[in-house]
């Protein structure tokens, strides 16, 4: 087994905990099923959200797929002058065979931040 990083990013339609939940649910979900992950092949998780998004951590929306025994971070992205706003990000570190492709997940309108990945869509 080879340690692996997957990327993924997702647009929440608003500054609401139920939006930020629901949002970072769907990129998880997406991420695991595109690289068929379970949680014992997952070893760290990292997600960032935009200044704008404050309402929820977007770990807890992991916690409730079952990831209880992944070790969880949630921060705060650099604001940058005219970035997309109402973002969520994820850095996954995960096991895999060393021959298998990794599948980062970039969704809704978050898929104009990586167009150079392709099928990341």
């Amino acid at each position: 087994m080879r340690l692996r990083a997957l990327r993924g990013a997702i647009t929440v339609p608003a500054n609401d905990a139920d939006a930020i939940l629901e949002a970072t649910d769907e990129l998880v979900r997406a991420v695991m099923e595109r690289n068929a992950l379970g949680a014992d092949d997952m070893v760290s998780c990292i997600f960032t959200v935009t200044d704008d998004l404050d309402a929820e951590f977007p770990a807890v929306a992991a916690r409730r797929l079952g990831l209880d025994t992944v070790p969880l971070l949630c921060t705060r992205e650099i604001a940058v002058p005219g970035s997309m706003p109402r973002v969520v990000r994820l850095l996954l570190h995960c096991y895999a065979q060393p021959e298998t492709e990794v599948a980062h997940v970039y969704l809704r309108d978050a898929v104009g931040l990586r167009r150079d990945l392709e099928g990341a869509q």
